[in-house]
Protein backbone atom coordinates (compact mmCIF):
# COMPACT_ATOMS: atom_id res chain seq x y z
CA UNK A 1 0.00 0.00 0.00
CA UNK A 2 1.43 3.30 -0.78
CA UNK A 3 1.11 6.05 1.59
CA UNK A 4 1.95 9.62 0.67
CA UNK A 5 2.76 11.98 3.88
CA UNK A 6 3.14 16.07 3.96
CA UNK A 7 5.46 17.34 6.36
CA UNK A 8 7.10 21.12 7.09
CA UNK A 9 4.39 23.55 7.01
CA UNK A 10 3.77 26.36 9.68
CA UNK A 11 3.01 29.86 10.41
CA UNK A 12 5.28 32.31 8.84
CA UNK A 13 5.48 36.08 7.87
CA UNK A 14 5.03 37.21 4.86
CA UNK A 15 8.48 37.17 2.64
CA UNK A 16 9.84 34.24 4.91
CA UNK A 17 10.10 30.80 3.95
CA UNK A 18 9.18 27.33 4.32
CA UNK A 19 10.30 23.94 3.17
CA UNK A 20 7.82 21.04 2.40
CA UNK A 21 7.98 17.69 2.26
CA UNK A 22 6.47 14.77 1.27
CA UNK A 23 7.49 11.10 1.90
CA UNK A 24 6.09 8.59 -0.59
CA UNK A 25 6.38 5.08 0.97
CA UNK A 26 5.82 1.83 -0.84
CA UNK A 27 6.39 1.33 -4.15
CA UNK A 28 6.91 5.01 -5.74
CA UNK A 29 9.38 4.80 -8.32
CA UNK A 30 11.04 7.81 -10.35
CA UNK A 31 8.31 7.17 -13.34
CA UNK A 32 5.94 8.70 -11.03
CA UNK A 33 4.76 12.50 -11.82
CA UNK A 34 4.82 14.51 -8.12
CA UNK A 35 2.97 17.37 -7.48
CA UNK A 36 2.37 19.97 -5.12
CA UNK A 37 -1.00 21.46 -5.00
CA UNK A 38 -3.21 23.82 -2.59
CA UNK A 39 -6.32 24.35 -0.97
CA UNK A 40 -7.70 27.91 0.20
CA UNK A 41 -10.83 28.14 1.88
CA UNK A 42 -13.41 28.61 -0.11
CA UNK A 43 -11.25 27.96 -3.12
CA UNK A 44 -10.76 25.26 -5.33
CA UNK A 45 -7.66 22.78 -5.04
CA UNK A 46 -4.99 24.63 -7.33
CA UNK A 47 -1.78 23.04 -9.26
CA UNK A 48 0.98 24.24 -7.64
CA UNK A 49 4.12 22.98 -8.95
CA UNK A 50 4.79 19.53 -10.74
CA UNK A 51 8.17 17.70 -11.30
CA UNK A 52 7.76 14.16 -14.20
CA UNK A 53 9.90 11.59 -14.28
CA UNK A 54 12.77 13.09 -16.37
CA UNK A 55 13.09 16.30 -14.12
CA UNK A 56 11.21 18.59 -16.17
CA UNK A 57 9.39 20.90 -13.99
CA UNK A 58 6.27 23.26 -13.91
CA UNK A 59 4.72 26.16 -11.78
CA UNK A 60 1.83 27.91 -11.50
CA UNK A 61 2.15 31.52 -12.67
CA UNK A 62 1.43 32.78 -9.23
CA UNK A 63 4.14 30.89 -7.63
CA UNK A 64 7.13 30.89 -10.86
CA UNK A 65 10.23 32.57 -9.46
CA UNK A 66 9.34 32.05 -5.70
CA UNK A 67 8.86 28.34 -5.58
CA UNK A 68 11.16 25.26 -6.14
CA UNK A 69 9.82 21.67 -6.87
CA UNK A 70 12.67 19.07 -6.36
CA UNK A 71 12.48 15.62 -5.78
CA UNK A 72 15.17 12.83 -4.54
CA UNK A 73 14.22 9.57 -5.90
CA UNK A 74 16.57 7.22 -3.87
CA UNK A 75 14.49 8.67 -0.78
CA UNK A 76 11.21 8.89 -2.26
CA UNK A 77 11.45 12.16 -1.15
CA UNK A 78 9.70 15.40 -3.27
CA UNK A 79 10.29 18.98 -1.54
CA UNK A 80 8.46 22.51 -2.23
CA UNK A 81 10.74 25.65 -1.01
CA UNK A 82 8.82 28.32 -0.71
CA UNK A 83 10.19 31.35 -0.40
CA UNK A 84 9.06 35.54 -1.01
CA UNK A 85 5.94 34.21 0.77
CA UNK A 86 2.82 36.00 0.85
CA UNK A 87 -0.88 35.99 2.06
CA UNK A 88 -2.49 34.44 -0.51
CA UNK A 89 -0.20 31.56 -0.74
CA UNK A 90 -2.13 30.71 2.49
CA UNK A 91 -3.71 26.99 2.09
CA UNK A 92 -3.33 23.69 3.00
CA UNK A 93 -1.00 21.82 0.78
CA UNK A 94 -0.95 18.45 -0.76
CA UNK A 95 1.32 16.20 -2.27
CA UNK A 96 -0.08 13.98 -4.79
CA UNK A 97 1.86 11.34 -7.08
CA UNK A 98 0.60 10.26 -10.40
CA UNK A 99 1.15 7.08 -12.66
CA UNK A 100 1.61 8.04 -16.04
CA UNK A 101 0.46 4.29 -17.34
CA UNK A 102 -1.70 2.88 -14.73
CA UNK A 103 -3.06 6.62 -14.01
CA UNK A 104 -2.92 5.58 -10.59
CA UNK A 105 -3.44 8.41 -8.08
CA UNK A 106 -2.54 8.89 -4.00
CA UNK A 107 -2.82 11.89 -2.26
CA UNK A 108 -1.33 13.19 1.08
CA UNK A 109 -3.40 14.39 4.14
CA UNK A 110 -1.98 17.96 3.49
CA UNK A 111 0.26 20.47 5.48
CA UNK A 112 -1.12 23.79 6.51
CA UNK A 113 1.00 27.02 5.55
CA UNK A 114 -0.08 30.54 7.27
CA UNK A 115 1.61 33.21 5.70
CA UNK A 116 0.22 36.37 8.49
CA UNK A 117 2.00 39.07 10.39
Amino acid sequence: QVQVVESGGGLVQPGGSLRLSCTASGSISSIYTMDWYRQAPGKQRELVARIISGGSTNYASSVKGRFTISRDSAKNMVYLQMNSLKPEDTAVYYCHAFHPFSLTHYWGQGTQVTVSS
